[in-house]
């Protein structure tokens, strides 16, 4: 059963992010390090190594949760970082929900 919920505890939901500067897709093809930082309600943030959807050059990159990512349930932000040599860039920072299991 597919659920729009993302739960505590959740194993195999992706989280997706396309890079963007000034509305601009940046082709993140060449980039040494692409990773995805996810905060819970507790603020510790964690970083997650994330791969490419394609090829790069559509900015877009991934993170595909395992057991342990999700363990509380509040408001979650998540944030993506794509290095460049020695050149290191953050995207929009953006809010999720986990919710509680019965």
């Amino acid at each position: 059963m597919t659920a729009n919920e993302i739960h505590v505890n959740d194993v195999g939901t992706t989280f997706q992010l396309t890079f963007k500067d000034n509305g601009v897709v940046v082709d993140i093809s060449s980039a040494s390090a692409v990773q995805i930082l996810l905060s819970g309600p507790s603020d510790a943030a964690v970083t997650k190594t994330a791969v490419l959807v394609t090829d790069g050059t559509d900015g877009k990159a991934k993170y595909i949760t395992v057991a342990d990512d999700l363990s509380t349930s509040g408001t979650w932000k998540i944030q993506g970082k794509v290095t460049f040599s020695a050149t290191v860039y953050h995207s929009d920072v953006h809010n999720f929900t986990v919710y509680k299991n019965l």
